[in-house]
């Protein structure tokens, strides 16, 4: 197939001992499903797993119908915006350097029964591969490059659910939402940027019930760690890159500077605290900005990256003036989070990864504040489990200087606080299963 990053390959490896069998359907799969049933107002058989169930409601909530046909899920992408999204994602060449050669891992999938699937972050199919039959199967349900496997376009399966709870997901026959789908098993992976964990999409591997076998699941997970991965090792190369053009312009600075690549990862430091990372605005140029751990900085090109010197005089103004005095918190979205903050010199926003989200909303909730150990208790269960919170906290706290004080950990006194919520209570973070996140769903 052209342009698909994955090896195609017909035959398993011979002399294996036999897999085991698939375990049998659960009893709510084998009665009438949960997503027939509930439109209907009927009550199911039998509970399904709690991932399932939460997906099977929000596509209720959609106003989605489980007996449309696939084709119902929306127009394909056309040619060029497929290879645009193909050219944009960091998916295609880490794959196909994962997978080059035999015993790649396009080998680890019979090609035969089974289909593997490259998403984006929206759910939309950017490469597969496998045999003819099982291919032409895949057409029959719309598996195909540029199709819409999200939630929204195709209700409860492995691509979608694994984008929605940002977790590797194994979706069995009638637990799929959409009827057309229950002659089908899939598990799926999400791929995050280990640079700014940020979403690049899922890898999923799929076939026809009856033949899948119930390691699948560890295999994609295992795939897509593999995949982030190599995208840690070449950011990693290029921070050395840009290092070594940065340090002769760093001794020759006075004051505060750093040199960091376009996601903030740090390169080199003088005059400051060594930092790992500084959060930058999505559209930084050249000119002054306002940065919320440094304050009012100067901001010039590097190769592979950017020079921020510290206005030293404008942070003495600052500090004179007063902290920043707003944060808005927006949870809005299923999958992507962030924090705005508000000061005298203009606006911030940085995006949040999962944890952070968790623990600014708890925060937020809780403006006197929460210990370590209380945290521990509303995000893992486990009023033992500080040290954890406590890193995490710190890692949230090195963006915010200002906004976070600790001891309890809170907002300061002077912040106003925001918080924009999904329009559904049940659809906040999504991913999470801390308790506290738990509840607040259900009020």
């Amino acid at each position: 197939m052209k342009d698909t990053p994955l090896d195609k390959h017909s035959t398993a490896e011979p002399n294996l001992p036999p897999l085991p069998p698939l375990p049998p359907l659960p009893r709510y799969a084998k009665a009438a499903p949960y997503a027939q049933a509930a439109p209907a107002g009927e009550r199911p058989p039998a509970a399904p797993r709690p991932e399932i169930d939460a997906s099977w409601r929000r596509a209720i909530r959609m106003g989605l119908d489980p007996g449309r046909g696939p084709a119902e899920g929306g127009e394909l992408l056309d040619r060029d915006e497929l290879e645009e999204r193909r050219q944009a994602s960091e998916l295609g060449a880490v794959l196909r350097a994962l997978g080059a050669g035999p015993g790649g891992q396009g080998g680890m999938v019979d090609a035969s029964t089974q289909i593997m699937v490259v998403s984006d972050d929206e759910g939309r199919v950017l490469w597969r591969e496998g045999g003819a039959g099982v291919l032409r199967r895949a057409d029959a349900i719309r598996l195909e490059e540029g199709a819409n496997w999200s939630e929204r376009g195709t209700g409860t399966n492995a691509i979608g659910t694994a984008l929605a709870l940002r977790l590797p997901v194994r979706v069995h026959s009638a637990e799929h939402f959409a009827h057309a789908l229950r002659a089908w098993t899939c598990s799926a992976a999400p791929v995050h940027d280990p640079r700014d964990g940020r979403l690049l999409g899922a890898i999923d591997v799929s076939g026809p019930a009856p033949g899948f076998h119930p390691t699948t699941l560890a295999l994609v997970s295992s795939v897509a760690r593999l995949a982030e991965g190599e995208l840690r090792e070449r950011h990693g190369r290029s921070v050395d890159r840009l290092r070594s053009v940065a340090a002769p312009i760093l001794c020759r600075v006075g004051g505060r500077a750093l040199a960091v690549d376009p996601h903030g990862w740090a390169a080199a430091v003088t005059g400051m605290a060594p930092v790992d990372r500084l959060p930058l605005p999505k559209s930084l140029r050249p000119g002054r900005i306002w940065q919320p751990s440094l304050g009012m900085c100067t901001v010039e090109p590097l190769p592979g990256g950017w020079l921020i010197r510290v206005d030293e005089e404008s942070r003495q103004e600052e500090a004179r003036e007063g902290a920043p005095g707003r944060v808005v918190l927006d949870l809005s979205h299923p999958r992507r989070w962030s924090v705005t903050v508000s000061g005298p010199a203009g606006d911030w926003t940085q995006a949040l990864t999962p944890r952070h989200a968790e623990l600014l909303y708890l925060l937020a909730t809780h403006r006197s504040g929460r210990s370590a150990a209380e945290l521990a208790l509303d995000v893992f269960g486990d009023p033992t489990r500080t040290v954890t919170v406590r890193a995490e906290m710190s890692r949230v706290r090195r963006h915010l200087a200002g906004v976070l004080a600790h001891r309890p950990y809170r907002f300061t006194e002077e912040m106003e606080v925001q918080v924009i919520p999904p329009p559904a209570p049940a659809d906040l973070l999504p991913h999470s299963t801390a308790p506290a996140v738990v509840r607040a769903r259900g009020a």
